[in-house]
């Protein structure tokens, strides 16, 4: 049974447990690495230390969780939290999709990995139709063709480019 300042809570329910818990433990765990992590130099003014910035964010941020923490009237998790979870959750798949895809450029190729991982997350996304993947991979020549040509961004040629014969090889680096 929920009591009345359960009931009262103005804000929404559901990760609210969830957010004060994991805002807390990552920054006590950020704040436990301050000090093999920052330096403290001799000589120089309290407020200009390269370590006194970061501990006074990370003091902050723990502080404020565990007045979040403090402050909810409900101290279990339940449904709704595993719900928000979930939804947290899903968001770090796409983080693994781009680090996937930063892996894979140094070791194809810019225009290769481009143009398997713009088709595969369109279909992840739900565009499974011929149409909307013909779309993607037309989508990922162009942006290929216009960042390394129109923008001239530097990207390392894949390591699969040193198979390829002298001249093609030296157009591929160059422009894909």
């Amino acid at each position: 049974m929920q009591s009345e300042r359960e009931r009262r809570f103005p804000g929404p329910r559901r990760g609210q447990l969830l957010f004060a818990v994991a805002l807390f433990f990552f920054a006590a765990l950020l704040l436990l690495q301050t000090p093999s992590q920052t330096r403290w130099v001799a000589k120089t003014d309290f407020f200009a230390q390269p370590r006194f910035w970061p501990a006074a964010g990370l003091i902050a941020m723990a502080a404020f969780g565990a007045l979040h923490l403090y402050l909810l009237p409900w101290r279990r998790f339940r449904r709704d939290d595993r719900a928000e979870a979930r939804k947290w959750v899903a968001v770090v798949e796409f983080a693994a999709w781009f680090m996937g895809y930063v892996f894979a450029v140094p070791v194809i190729g810019y225009l290769p990995s481009t143009l398997v991982f713009v088709p595969l997350l369109a279909r992840r996304l739900g565009y499974r139709s011929g149409r909307m993947m013909l779309a993607s991979v037309l989508f990922g020549l162009v942006t290929v063709v216009v960042f390394k040509s129109f923008l001239s961004v530097k990207i390392p040629g894949g390591m699969l480019y040193e198979y390829l014969p002298g001249a093609i090889r030296t157009f591929f680096i160059l422009n894909f």
